[in-house]
């Protein structure tokens, strides 16, 4: 099932106890949104060749996200975006993202909800996931991410309501070019989680390593997001389907089972035979030594944005890329 409607259908609260007091704390979790994401109007479902086609333009060598940052915008002033994690996670691996953790059986999946300006420059951004099966595998960030994309160099994005929080900035000093993460977005706990954590009384250590933690749960995944949002603003946009649901939610209303929301598949612009084979790379250059995989490379010539696909580099009769360039227009 996706996680938007496993999270439609939580009604399981997110609920710690203390181990000093025994008192219980109602935190902001999957439960919270249950409504929220029900009536979303613009649901997203990434295919995976989409899903790592974006994590490679975020994070492949020679991506630019910040020269495009005036060509990105949220398409809708509440938008749901999800995409299987698996997926992603194998992309990550190719550029140097090694995670802790995997889902078990690759079953696991990731989203975010995303309220923004009517202009979809800036705005609020909240991720979820699975591991399982049950309530208690769902859960939601304890950080939510507020972004202005408009945000001048050397000035800093304000937060989209009046609470006072300490916000967090991250930034990589090894790769410039995540230089929209830094200046553009900031992160900060969830009103509940803040409160959670300020009367838990942590020592500045516990406070750092807890912080990190959580960071790591939503940061990531904003890169990925730009570049699909960048694709999505192109003049011929992302092939589509929507897929249809009236049958069988007529058969789970028979069984008494809530209806299945309606979302809109997206899928790779890219031709399937070119991209899998530029990441196909490496595993057949093990096979022959001399041929080689090369990282793709994003460039920015004024309206258009050029996508180097990931390729081979070698011996031809090893495997044949019909296309190494594909041109993406955005309309002005």
């Amino acid at each position: 099932m996706r996680l938007a409607d496993r999270i439609a259908q939580c009604r399981t609260p997110f609920i710690v106890q203390s181990l000093t007091n025994h008192a219980l704390t109602h935190l902001n979790g999957p439960a919270d949104f249950a409504a929220k994401i029900a009536q979303c109007p613009t649901r997203y479902v990434l295919s995976d060749d989409l899903t790592r086609l974006c994590t490679a333009l975020a994070y492949s060598k020679g991506a630019r996200n910040l020269a495009c940052a005036d060509l990105l915008h949220v398409p809708s002033e509440r938008v749901w975006v999800e995409w299987c994690e698996a997926a992603w996670l194998s992309e990550l691996q190719l550029y140097g993202f090694h995670p802790v953790a995997k889902p078990a059986g690759g079953s696991g999946r990731r989203g975010v909800l995303i309220h923004s300006s009517p202009g979809g420059r800036c705005g609020l951004i909240r991720r979820f996931w699975s591991t399982g099966e049950t309530d208690l595998d769902l859960f939601a960030s304890s950080m939510e991410a507020y972004f202005d994309l408009d945000t001048a160099e050397g000035e800093e994005p304000d937060p989209p309501d009046d609470l006072e929080q300490p916000a967090l900035c991250v930034s990589d000093t090894v790769n410039q070019d995540l230089g929209l993460l830094r200046r553009c977005f900031r992160f900060r706990y969830e009103r509940t989680w803040a409160d959670y954590y300020r009367l838990a009384m942590l020592t500045p250590e516990r406070q750092e390593s807890i912080a990190h933690h959580a960071l790591g749960t939503i940061a990531v995944d904003i890169p990925m997001l730009m570049a699909f949002f960048l694709l999505l603003s192109t003049r011929t946009g992302l092939p589509r389907r929507v897929p249809a649901l009236e049958r069988l939610n007529r058969s789970r209303a028979r069984a008494g089972k809530s209806p299945l929301l309606e979302h809109i598949e997206l899928l790779s612009p890219l031709l399937s035979q070119a991209y899998s084979a530029g990441v196909g790379g490496p595993t057949m250059a093990r096979r022959v030594p001399r041929l080689h995989h090369v990282r793709g490379h994003l460039v920015r010539r004024g309206s258009q944005v050029f996508w180097r696909v990931p390729h081979l580099r070698g011996n031809a009769r090893s495997g044949v890329v019909r296309t190494r360039t594909v041109t993406w227009t955005i309309p002005g």
